[in-house]
Formats: C-alpha cells, sequence, structure tokens
C-alpha cells in the first residue's frame, strides 16, 4: 500500500458518548477512499464512566492503532502529537446544577465589578473631582447630581459594551474581545498543564 494517510486532531476535543472513533476527533484525508472511511470508524476508547471526565491521548498510540489494520499505511501528522478527549455525560450536562453555577457566576460578576468601580471611584475621588470642575466651569457649587456624573456613568456603560463587544446578543465587530483572548490563552494553559502533567505521570494513553 503507497497511500499517505493525512491526520490532523485538535488539542483538546469534546464528545458526549462513551465509544470513542477516529472520525470523532480526527480529519482524515487520504487518496484511498475506503481507507479513511475504514479509519474514521476506528475505535479509540470505550470510557467507562457517568460523569465528565478527561482522557490523554497520544498521537503515538493513533498511529498502532492504525497500523493494526494497515500496516504498510505511510501516516503524516498535521496536528497535535498529544491531545485530550473531553467527556461530558449528557445527563450530567443537563443536570440543574450547571445552571446554578451560571446563575451564581453572573450575580458573582455583576456585583464584583460594581464593587470594583465604586472602589476605585472613592479612592481616586471621583465625586470631588466632578464637583470641583463643575464649579470652575460654571462658576456655581454643585447641589447634587450633575450632566458630569450623567455622562460619566454612560461612558462606563458604552465601555463595557465595547470591550465586551457584544450587545443584545449580537457581536460589534468581528475581532475577538480581550476577554475571549484572555479566555483562549487560558484555556491553552489548561490544555498544556493536563498534558505535561499525564505524561510526567505516566497516565496518558500512549504506546507500551
Amino acid at each position: 500500500m503507497n497511500e499517505i494517510l493525512y491526520l490532523k486532531i485538535d488539542r483538546n476535543t469534546e464528545i458526549d458518548h462513551v465509544d470513542v472513533r477516529l472520525g470523532d476527533v480526527a480529519k482524515l484525508e487520504c487518496t484511498n477512499v475506503a481507507v479513511k472511511n475504514r479509519l474514521k470508524t476506528l475505535k479509540l476508547l470505550k470510557i467507562q464512566a457517568d460523569k465528565s471526565n478527561r482522557y490523554i491521548f497520544s498521537i503515538m498510540k493513533v498511529v498502532e492503532l492504525i497500523h493494526e489494520v494497515y500496516p504498510d499505511l505511510e501516516i503524516q501528522n498535521l496536528g497535535e502529537t498529544d491531545f485530550i478527549i473531553e467527556y461530558e455525560s449528557p445527563e450530567y450536562a443537563k443536570g440543574r446544577w450547571n445552571l446554578l453555577k451560571v446563575v451564581l457566576l453572573c450575580i458573582t460578576i455583576f456585583f464584583g465589578s460594581a464593587f470594583s468601580i465604586m472602589a476605585f471611584n472613592n479612592d481616586v475621588g471621583v465625586d470631588r473631582v466632578f464637583h470641583q470642575v463643575y464649579e470652575l466651569v460654571m462658576g456655581v457649587p454643585t447641589d447634587g447630581f450633575t450632566i458630569l456624573e450623567i455622562m460619566y456613568s454612560l461612558g462606563i456603560a458604552v465601555g463595557i459594551i465595547v470591550f465586551y463587544n457584544h450587545f443584545g446578543g449580537k457581536r460589534i465587530t468581528k475581532d475577538p474581545t480581550p476577554m475571549e483572548v484572555q479566555m483562549r490563552l487560558y484555556e491553552d494553559d489548561v490544555n498544556t498543564t493536563l498534558v505535561e502533567g499525564c505524561n510526567r505521570e505516566g497516565t496518558s494513553i500512549d504506546v507500551d
């Protein structure tokens, strides 16, 4: 057999079924369509769990399993050398606990952000600065809230909308927000830590 199999696997793949096939985690390309279709159904892992779990898989183990079916097939790996199969039980994902976590997270972010803004304004004395600016420009002391406080509040709201790049569930621009960039970096760091930790402990699914 002189065909070449091109294999590309992402760093992290989430699945919701216990029988993991090669086609679930990898993109395959081969001039021999029969070979490609057969390998898509190649069984990689049988998950024995009823809750979420992670499995670290080596590309060498994938090559070994492929060669058990096609010993002479040449394989070109275009993806990761170690990848994560993340299993999430459908029953666990639909549980009320996940909804509760989302609600608690939203409440924490809302009140935490509000407290941070108020603490910052109090530290730098924004209220006092506004009163002084108003008196300097208008020539009379302020008797309460002024246009400065109103515009400042609107500016904070606009700044948050621009920062998160969303309004009413719609994206304003196509560029990723700083939050999305940081979340992607955090996800990459977590995946790297999981892979390196399993490799050191020898708990990853690899060749013997």
